[in-house]
Parts: structure tokens; C-alpha cells; sequence
């Protein structure tokens, strides 16, 4: 018997020790010391082998534009909509398909090979939809790309982005998303969660919305989503995104909204290392964390995933396509540092995405699209610690990025010479 790839030796999520061996797009076996040959033997003995890494939430339209025009002085929230609204007019065709896809090669170079981002569809050119659905088939050999036409400026606020938002999905955009909490009032916003779930439901649809991306309390339109996604038959397939406002909600109020959500099927996908910059920024002290209740949601029942939200864009002066410093920044803000939390919180960022994201096929199983990432790790919680090496990247069967393995050499009298960052307890 022979095969494409074989990937030997590596430490499975789980902790067991297999081989995995690949034809064509699939993985065809897992088990311990395959002898086959094959086209190529990657050796993964002593290091993680783990499903790609999965983002549910980020703005490719504009990455890597930081700077442009200018810099977000507040470093707020909405300091950061008013620039992309300067840079908007600026922007061109192959300026943000450039961007898009040098971001693209950094997510497969740190073994993230499924991405959903938000599409601004205010814009009435429509220039980075036609620019995002280009990368999308360009990328499709080795990212699932996943686009979701979002009226940035309000989807009544802004006076075409109604008519736009339908446009963007007739061109092929895949989810319906919105930002109510940026309407003019509290009533625009619930209806537009409304308008906004009734047009996927009729299309078949997705749902991903910003929802309640603010320090204030009263901002409660995740319960209007929970609220339609079961009225309208939509459980499963609507995500809320960032939920800030509930770090400031009325306890009481939680724990009604909660369960609502739970019922619902509706996943929530905070972003922490956005979240915690942008938000609590009019506060004093004490000052707010910024992130949603991660622990309280989990503990209900519902989805909860991480998101990396911005790289180098008007809200964001940091990043690197990294979802392991996702992980790692929401694991501290969420004070989720158990054993079992930390696990958890590599999970959120591999499995609990794909599941926001419907991706089908996912995850190191005989049948399933072979797509993973060998880290220098030896376990989940080590590779959000160390965020390591991605050693070797696989996507739909093929190497599509590679790294040696590193080591820091001490000249220090009496101490061995060689430092490993990686330990293993007990």
C-alpha cells in the first residue's frame, strides 16, 4: 500500500501517539507505526499534531492598513469606524486584494487555514466585495474562506447599505451580518436585527452580527437575535459577535439572557485582544476588562469561540495571524487557567471555530479533509504557552509551509549550553 503523505510519529490533541497518513485531499488512516510507503514522510515524533487553526472573525477588507490615512489617535472603537470611513474612498481594487492576500500567506505560515471575515458593503462601488471574492477562489486551495457582507455604517444608518447588503449576497458573499448597536437609536438597530435574520432565513443563510461592541448596559440586541434565530427556525446557524456590553450588564438580567441564548443555538465569538483595547477606554478606575462572560456562557451551554478581529487595520496596531496569542490573551482576560480551561481554550480556537464556522469535514479523522498543523509542542496547553513554531502546515493534502525547529544556544560557564523552552510536567 502506498500513499501521498504520512505524517509519523506526532502527538495527537488527545494526547495518544499515531501516525496519519494522507491520499489525495483525505486523511485515509490513523493508527500507531504505519509501514507504507509514500510520496513523502513528514517526522513528527515528540510534537503536537493538531487541526488547523480556525478564525470566526476578522476584517480582511481592511488589514494591514494601518497608518492609513491616519492613526487612531483614542485608540476607540469609534475613532476607528470614522478612519475606515476616510480610508474607504482611498481604497482600490488591487490595494486590498494585495493586503488580503499577504495576510493570507502569514494565516498559512501560522497553520490558520479557515477564516471568516466581515465584508464592508457601505462602500456603493462594492470594491473590496469584488476584491475578497477574487482572493476567495485564488486562496480555496489551501484556506476555506468564508465572507460575510457587513454594513459597517449601519444598515438603515447608512443610506444604500440595505440595498447594498442585498447586492453583496446576490454576488456571491456567503453570511448576512449587521451592527445594531451602530444604529441611530435602540428601536433601528433591534429591527435591523430583525430585517437582517429575515433575509437569511429566505436565502438560506448564515447569520454573523456584530452585537453589542460597547461598554454600555442597555445594549441588548444579542436577546433580539436569540429571539429571531429561534422564531425563525435559524439555531445552529447565527453567531453574535463580541458581546461586550454583557461585561456591564445587571446580573440579574444575565442570567435570564443567558439560557436565552443557550436555547437559541446561537454561538458567541469574543475577541480578545481586540476587545480588551478597544473597550472600558472612557473608564477610570476601575477600569472594565472589555471581554464578554466567556466562563458564564461556556457554563450555560453555549458555543463560545475566539476570534482574532484585526491585524494592523484602524482598530488594531498589533497582530500576526497567530490564533495561539488569541488563545492566549483570552485564557488570561477570561481567567480560565485550570487545567481543563486551558485545554478549552485551544479547543475554542481549533474544533468549537469550525463548528461556528459549519465547516464540514474538519478535524484529524479518517474520511476528513486533510488539513493540520504540526506545532513544537507536546500538548494543547503547551502550544498556548510557548505559541510555537508551526513546524510543518498541511492543507488539503499538501505541505504548503515548513519550519525548522529552534534552539537557543548559552555560552555560560557550568550550565549546559542548550535552552528548551518546552516542558512537560510530571
Amino acid at each position: 500500500m502506498s500513499f501521498d503523505l504520512i505524517v509519523k510519529g506526532g502527538i495527537l490533541p488527545d494526547g495518544k501517539t499515531a501516525d496519519i497518513a494522507i491520499a489525495g485531499e483525505r486523511i485515509v488512516a490513523i493508527e500507531p507505526g504505519i509501514d507504507a510507503e509514500a510520496g513523502r514522510i513528514v517526522d513528527a515524533t515528540g510534537n503536537l499534531v493538531a487541526p488547523p487553526l480556525v478564525d470566526p472573525h476578522f476584517h480582511m477588507d481592511a488589514t494591514l492598513s494601518y497608518g492609513l490615512p491616519r492613526i487612531n489617535a483614542s485608540g476607540t472603537l469609534l475613532e476607528g469606524i470614522a478612519l475606515w470611513g476616510e480610508l474607504k474612498p482611498l481604497l482600490t481594487h488591487e490595494a486590498v486584494k494585495e493586503r488580503a492576500l499577504a495576510y493570507c500567506d502569514w494565516a498559512v505560515s501560522m497553520g490558520l487555514l479557515a477564516i471568516r471575515s466581515h465584508v464592508d458593503v457601505c462602500d456603493d462601488r462594492l470594491l473590496a466585495v469584488e476584491a475578497l471574492l477574487e482572493v476567495k477562489k485564488e486562496v480555496a486551495p489551501y484556506i476555506d474562506l468564508q465572507l460575510v457582507a457587513f454594513p459597517q455604517d449601519g444598515f438603515y444608518r447608512s443610506p444604500n447599505a440595505r440595498e447594498n447588503t442585498i447586492r453583496a449576497l446576490d454576488m456571491g458573499l456567503d453570511i448576512v451580518g449587521g451592527i445594531p448597536h451602530f444604529e441611530r437609536t435602540m428601536a433601528d438597530g433591534t429591527r435591523s436585527v430583525t430585517e437582517l435574520c429575515g433575509i437569511a432565513a429566505e436565502r438560506g443563510l448564515m447569520v454573523d452580527m456584530h452585537c453589542d461592541e460597547t461598554d454600555d448596559p442597555n445594549s441588548r440586541h444579542i436577546e433580539q437575535l436569540a429571539y429571531e434565530a429561534q422564531r425563525l427556525g435559524l439555531q445552529g446557524r447565527v453567531n453574535g459577535s463580541h458581546l461586550t456590553s454583557m461585561h456591564s450588564m445587571d446580573n440579574y438580567y444575565v442570567s435570564k439572557l443567558l439560557p436565552l441564548i443557550a436555547e437559541a443555538g446561537v454561538s458567541a465569538c469574543p475577541n480578545p485582544l481586540i476587545n480588551i483595547v478597544i473597550q472600558g477606554r472612557h473608564d477610570t478606575y476601575p477600569k472594565r476588562r472589555g471581554m464578554t462572560r466567556v466562563p458564564e456562557m461556556l457554563e450555560a451551554g453555549i458555543k463560545v469561540g475566539f476570534g482574532q478581529d484585526c491585524v494592523l487595520d484602524p482598530w488594531y496596531p498589533l497582530g500576526t495571524a497567530d490564533m495561539l496569542d488569541v488563545a492566549f490573551m483570552g485564557l488570561h482576560v477570561a481567567q480560565m487557567t485550570s487545567p481543563a480551561d486551558m485545554r478549552r481554550c485551544f479547543d475554542m480556537v481549533t474544533r468549537t471555530n469550525a463548528e461556528i464556522m459549519g465547516l464540514d469535514d474538519y478535524g484529524l479523522e479518517v474520511g476528513n479533509k486533510a488539513s493540520l498543523v504540526v506545532l513544537d509542542a507536546g500538548n494543547p496547553v503547551e502550544a498556548i504557552r510557548l505559541r510555537p513554531e508551526r513546524l510543518c502546515v498541511v492543507a488539503k493534502g499538501k505541505v504548503v509551509a515548513e519550519r525548522t525547529q529552534q534552539k537557543t544556544r548559552l555560552s555560560l560557564p557550568d550550565r549546559p549550553n542548550e535552552v528548551w523552552r518546552r516542558h512537560q510536567a510530571g
